[in-house]
């Protein structure tokens, strides 16, 4: 499983080559950059196995409906393959980028989850919740179904969740669960109640839930230095995304145990301080969050995430021969 970014069509020749290398399932991001459906559709045509999925498309900027268009759509496309991966997102992206009020992210969740599956399934779509109204009341709509038929009447909805609640909700309805920063041998600790009682409460109908999560992999006996690499985009998200008080990745990193060091991170980078607030991210988280160093070492920490509940291995590979990585990181997982 791979995370896709950078230049949409090196990544894609890349992503065609660790599909014949063995890769299952690719990620396109979305934030504030690309946008993730088109790029999707444009690894759909380069590719023909591998599932492709959005992680994340936030449920404030498209309707419920639109998402479910866009599912079917690029289910077609692809013939089979789409994973609809959501997530609430946060205040900086849904009001900074979008102009949206960022309310009620829980809930809001659940109703999208809950239309764009009554929508894929063709029915006459009818909701009336605290964040959706469909069809609008005293207007002229009426419950429509989506003209298309879509290859299935469903698609893996996976849902990117950090809080207790967001997990809960995510471990009763959702198809799949997408943590991140996620270090499993904090796991248990941190939402192991969370998905308990989500699993207490989740249909019969369902599929056991579906975990994804890894990081950066390097193998090698000099490669520890990779792991700078992603100081930059730690110290974003522990430091930078949010305020004082309202960071979710930092109060993770905090669960994590490193309170001292989640608030000077948050310090130094909210005062502009960017390069002393990454070379502030402690060595050892990074190593307990990604995956690198030697083969033997590498192979301790899959079987770290796969014994802490994860079914999908998430990596993002980095050496002189990637796609020979992603071989043999198939082999070692399976």
């Amino acid at each position: 499983m791979l995370t896709f970014g950078g230049d949409p069509r090196v990544a894609a020749e890349q992503v065609a080559a660790f599909e014949a290398a063995g890769l299952d399932m690719v990620w396109v991001g979305e934030g504030y950059g690309f946008d993730s459906p088109t790029l999707m559709g444009y690894l759909a045509a380069r590719t023909s196995t591998v599932e492709i999925g959005s992680a994340i498309l936030n449920v404030y900027s498209r309707t419920p409906t639109l998402l479910a268009q866009t599912a079917a759509g690029l289910d077609s496309v692809s013939g089979g393959r789409a994973v609809l991966g959501l997530g609430a997102s946060g205040p900086q992206v849904v009001e900074g980028w979008h102009g949206v009020p960022y309310a009620r992210p829980v809930g809001r969740t659940k109703e999208v989850v809950e239309i764009t599956r009554a929508a894929l399934r063709r029915e006459p779509v009818e909701h009336d919740g605290p964040s959706f109204q469909v069809p609008l009341p005293g207007s002229l709509g009426k419950p429509l179904k989506l003209m298309s038929r879509p290859p299935r009447p469903s698609v893996p909805i996976y849902l990117a969740a950090l809080g207790p609640k967001s997990v809960e909700g995510a471990a009763s309805y959702a198809d799949g669960w997408l943590p991140f920063l996620y270090s499993p041998e904090d796991a248990a600790q941190v939402w192991g109640d969370a998905l308990a009682a989500g699993a207490a409460a989740r249909s019969a109908d369902l599929a056991p839930l579906e975990i994804v999560a890894g990081g950066v992999v390097a193998i090698g006996e000099h490669v520890k230095g990779v792991l700078d690499l992603v100081r930059p985009m730690f110290a974003l998200f522990i430091g930078g995304m949010g305020g004082r008080g309202k960071n979710s990745y930092n109060d993770l990193i905090r669960q994590y145990g490193y309170e001292d060091e989640a608030r000077r991170i948050q310090e130094l980078y909210l005062d502009g301080k960017k390069q002393e607030a990454e070379a502030t991210v402690p060595l050892e988280l990074l190593e307990r969050v990604n995956l690198v160093g030697p083969a033997s070492y590498v192979k301790e920490r899959i079987e770290a995430f796969r014994e802490s509940g994860v079914t999908n291995l998430q990596v993002t590979p980095v050496g002189d021969d990637a796609t020979e990585l992603v071989r043999r990181l198939k082999e070692w997982v399976a």
